[in-house]
């Protein structure tokens, strides 16, 4: 059944952007929905939101909607299978149900963390923690690939983001094209097809949402708690304007 807190009319004359939350707490769900708005340009009329963190994805068109927007969340895909809960396993397969979809017709998506997971697990990419990062901002370099690329280009060579993640892609997908790469972690956003978009970090990220997180997921093992406050007072000295103007760009480009 889909969450009630959510759906609307499109104010674009194309259609809304779907919006997919994994995120089990209110407050982090609800501030990620509003930095998504906010630095997408997007108003909650011109999105369906769905909270998928208890019953899973319900069936869906694809032709509904311009795009599809997935955030983070508290699961590790790397998690051993008979360790998992069983909504977890069940959002699992259902993301691979959504992705035969979605890489088949080379649909808009952009995952974001545990979405950039979800993608490339699909896509047969080893996924665990050996290029795990810490909370707080990080440096990417853009690859050869990345000039070409609408939602990257005239970006300098280097751009800063806001990431924390206790896993992420080993390998660059074979189907996938690099676009953005750093020192600790190589794989921090890759394209599928021409409209098919992951990124390791957080586009939507800003101080105020990393402030919710590190509140929220200061005993789930990313940091060592005691360093939460002076984790809040980094990522609030971050700024990351073209971790944000390609979340802006993607929804510019599909919302056409």
């Amino acid at each position: 059944m889909i969450n009630p807190v959510l759906q609307s009319q499109s104010m674009f004359e194309s259609k809304p952007f779907l919006i997919l939350q994994l995120r089990p707490e209110d407050d982090t769900s609800n501030s990620e929905f509003e930095a998504i708005l906010k630095y997408g340009g997007l108003d909650p009329d011109d999105t369906r939101r769905i909270r998928i963190e208890k019953s899973g994805i319900p069936q869906l068109s694809l032709q509904d909607y311009a795009a599809v927007i997935v955030g983070g969340s508290p699961f590790d895909i790397s998690t051993p299978q008979d360790k998992k809960s069983a909504i977890q396993v069940k959002i699992e397969a259902d993301f691979r149900q959504l992705f035969d979809q979605i890489v088949r017709d080379d649909f808009p998506f952009l995952g974001a963390c545990s979405g950039c997971g979800l993608l490339g697990s699909y896509l047969d990419t080893p996924i665990s923690g050996k290029y795990a990062e810490p909370v707080g901002g990080a440096t990417v370099s853009l690859t050869d690939a990345a000039a070409a690329d609408p939602l990257l280009a005239d970006f300098p060579q280097q751009i800063d983001v806001l990431c924390g993640h206790k896993e992420a892609c080993d390998l660059v997908p074979q189907q996938a094209t690099l676009l953005l790469t750093g020192d600790a972690c190589p794989v921090q956003m890759f394209r599928v097809g021409e409209n098919v978009y992951a990124t390791q970090f957080h586009p939507e990220g800003d101080g105020a949402g990393f402030t919710v997180r590190i509140h929220a997921y200061k005993h789930h093992g990313y940091f060592p708690p005691e360093e939460a406050e002076a984790l809040i007072v980094a990522v609030n000295r971050s700024d990351t304007p073209y971790a944000r103007e390609i979340l802006r760009r993607f929804v510019e480009r599909y919302s056409r």
